[in-house]
């Protein structure tokens, strides 16, 4: 009965009034299944550090991608010579750390001092497993490598090749390890 009193006062509102009462209750709903999601799968706190993270990422990117773009294209060494753009320390630092590629010039070149790694680069089908470069700021230098695995006479190997970056190659969008120097 008490029911019937109260349905029967709602349907004597305006038209306006209800649909605006609906929209009410259905926003209300809305934010208190989101606020129930949030407890259970939230995570605010993590997602935020992970943002910030993200944010610091990008903007280092985009310095380094400037800086990249600044030099000429070509050789980039650290030390005067007669080939190639010198860099101050600073640009080779950040040269360094921009750099993710290790080309395939100075994989070979460095396999040449290293004739296990070389022959387990070359029968397997010149594949690597894994490249990196380092800056090192002990030593104020920069390094790069890399890993190959594969079997040898029926034993499963893996070397990893490290040296000192020598020069750098800048194609306008990206630089490349260009000679590594692992003797």
């Amino acid at each position: 009965m008490l029911q019937e009193k109260y349905l029967a006062k709602l349907r004597e509102l305006p038209e306006p009034v209800r649909q605006f009462g609906g929209l009410v209750t259905i926003t209300v709903i809305v934010i208190l299944s989101f606020a129930i999601l949030n407890i259970f799968w939230g995570g605010g706190d993590e997602l935020v550090r992970k943002m910030k993270l993200e944010e610091e990422r990008i903007a280092k990117e985009k310095e380094l991608s400037k800086l990249i773009s600044s030099l000429p294209s070509g050789i980039l060494v650290p030390y005067e010579g007669t080939k190639g753009h010198k860099l101050s320390e600073e640009q080779h630092e950040a040269v360094c750390n921009a750099t993710e590629i290790v080309s395939q010039r100075s994989v070979m070149g460095a396999n040449l001092t290293n004739f296990k790694a070389k022959h387990i680069y070359t029968i397997n089908g010149n594949d690597i497993k894994e490249t990196f470069v380092k800056w090192d700021k002990e030593k104020n230098k920069c390094f790069a490598g890399f890993t190959v695995t594969g079997s040898n006479v029926g034993v499963n190997e893996t070397i990893t090749v490290t040296g000192e970056v020598l020069s750098f190659f800048n194609t306008g969008i990206d630089t490349r390890v260009y000679f590594i120097k692992n003797f």
